[in-house]
């Protein structure tokens, strides 16, 4: 492969990147914690776009609680996101790059 080949193949890279990108940017997933008390929704980017805290729980009694509650959605919905990711990177990256064993 000459090196006009490879930056070709870069560009290629680099564009199908900015396309997962934009596409994650459109996914939602959720993370909740204590039965729903606790809802986190972020994107494919893991870019928190929603919290919502069940009513209950906003007292001062109960601040150690909620703390680990958002703690625990976060973590949740995060994971999901990496998930996603992981997924659609993959995805692009079979179409474009060589065959390496263990890239994809």
């Amino acid at each position: 492969m000459g090196m006009l080949d490879m930056l070709g193949k870069l560009n290629e890279v680099k564009k199908a990147m900015d396309d997962i990108k934009s596409r994650l940017d459109t996914i939602s997933v959720d993370g909740e914690a204590g039965e729903g008390t606790v809802k986190v929704i972020m994107n494919g980017n893991r870019k928190v776009t929603s919290v919502s805290i069940a009513d209950k729980m906003m007292t001062p009694d109960r601040k150690e609680e909620l703390e680990e509650l958002i703690e625990l959605a976060l973590n949740r919905a995060s994971e999901k996101a990496q998930n996603v990711s992981e997924t659609e990177m993959k995805a692009a990256g079979k179409g474009i790059l060589p065959n390496i064993p263990g890239l994809f």
